[in-house]
């Protein structure tokens, strides 16, 4: 099962990253494309609460070192 990547730990993890980079979601290791985010989508429901990216179209394959760091090469 994969890993819960919470909102906290997201933080944490870009709040030493330019603001102004753009965001892309790498989708897919066996066909390792970037794609755009649209919209963050948060649901506070008890039981269902979570937050969603919503994907707005593919960017290109993702760079070779990005691909390396998720070990999808």
């Amino acid at each position: 099962m994969p890993n819960t990547l919470t909102v906290g730990q997201l933080i944490r993890q870009l709040q030493t990253t330019d603001p102004e980079l753009p965001v892309y979601l790498g989708v897919n290791p066996d066909w390792p494309y970037a794609h755009h985010i649209a919209r963050v989508v948060a649901l506070t429901e008890a039981e269902r609460g979570a937050v969603y990216l919503a994907e707005d179209g593919q960017a290109g394959v993702l760079p070779p070192a990005v691909r390396t760091e998720l070990t999808w090469a």
